[in-house]
């Protein structure tokens, strides 16, 4: 049977070729349908009449080390059947002959996900619940032994901060086409305030709203996804970053600041960041340094998309916008460490009043 094609970028009679050899049992016409949004990798709907199934592949000309979906693969395949929700992984090709790069499939899982963190559509007695059950996710993930899972060497353990720095500091030394005076600061700002702390978990990397998948009519994540960023790092990277929605502005990539969360149900920062250390267990808490770093980062990331967009490389058609919010996030990372001794009090409060 001839496979159908809304999938510009995939290959569909091939990979419709191989995945009957592959997955016998197989029924019916193979539809493929290329899922709309990212910078990244990507990703397709795959649909038989007896298999519904997700494919992620990398983006062609890419560095080998670069979109590593073996990555995504190998730690959604550890964590399936435990406390955090993953989909399922199916198949793994390193064979980029099949349809032009390296692939994986896993399940499609049904639900809801919300590109808008206001969480549009949703009760607000249910906006809360479901920003609690994020905390939770997170702090079920990183409760998650590493050695137990097969992950003890998915990362470097120890100085995570400072190797983040270094790897991010060269990200911009190499996408930089123009001065950012806030990106010079926090390059000075942030060596010289690096945690001692050695916590090491399993760290999402994206942890956001957009990122999880909620249950089609419950307030519960039953899926994770976009796992591409992942390794062996600092908890309080992830939940730094998860918690920027709340100083971003809703113009700027995932943000609500300034939005009614009373009106909208949505708890403050403070109720989220509570729930989140009350159920991870590790006793530390995030500061200014931690807030700040998410944002330098996110800033480069960004940064690296605008550049992409001048030279004709981006992504999406929308490179060149996204990339304008690279200023815009080390603008806030300076209001961060302009009010580090405040936030460093109230973190260091709430660690002796759990």
């Amino acid at each position: 049977m001839q496979a159908t094609e809304q999938a510009p970028g995939l290959n569909v009679a091939a990979l419709d070729r191989h995945l009957r050899i592959a997955l016998p049992g197989l029924a019916g016409q193979m539809a493929a349908e290329r899922i709309a949004g990212g910078q990244s990798n990507p990703t397709f709907f795959i649909t038989y009449d007896n298999r519904r199934m997700v494919l992620r592949k990398q983006p062609l000309n890419v560095l080998p080390s670069a979109h590593a979906i073996d990555r995504e693969y190998r730690v959604m395949s550890a964590l399936r059947g435990g406390a955090v929700p993953v989909p399922d992984t199916i198949l793994y090709c390193a064979d980029a002959a099949v349809i032009g790069t390296p692939f994986y499939l896993m399940e499609r899982i049904e639900g809801r996900v919300f590109a808008d963190c206001a969480l549009p559509g949703v009760a607000p007695a249910e906006r809360r619940a479901m920003y609690l059950a994020m905390a939770d996710t997170l702090a079920a993930l990183h409760r998650v032994d590493p050695a137990a899972v097969g992950l003890a060497d998915y990362g470097k353990r120890g100085d995570y901060f400072t190797r983040q720095l270094a790897r991010w500091s060269r990200q911009w030394e190499s996408a930089k086409t123009r001065d950012v005076p806030e990106l010079a600061r926090l390059l000075e700002w942030l060596p010289a305030h690096v945690p001692g702390s050695e916590l090491s978990a399993i760290s999402h990397g994206d942890f956001r709203i957009g990122n999880l998948m909620f249950h089609p009519t419950e307030p519960r994540v039953v899926g994770v996804l976009d796992w591409e960023l992942s390794t062996l790092g600092h908890p309080l990277a992830d939940v730094a970053y998860s918690a920027l929605a709340w100083r971003l502005l809703p113009g700027e990539y995932m943000g609500m600041r300034g939005a009614d969360l009373t009106a909208l149900g949505i708890p403050a920062e403070e109720e989220y960041l509570s729930r989140y250390y009350s159920q991870a267990g590790h006793g530390e808490r995030a500061t200014a340094f931690h807030t700040a770093f998410a944002l330098f980062r996110l800033a480069v990331i960004f940064e690296g998309i605008a550049a992409r967009a001048r030279a004709g490389l981006a992504a999406s058609e929308d490179g060149a916008e996204v990339g304008k919010l690279g200023v815009a996030f080390a603008r806030r990372a300076i209001e961060v460490i302009d009010n580090a001794s405040d936030q460093d009090n109230a973190a260091s409060s709430a660690g002796r009043n759990p």
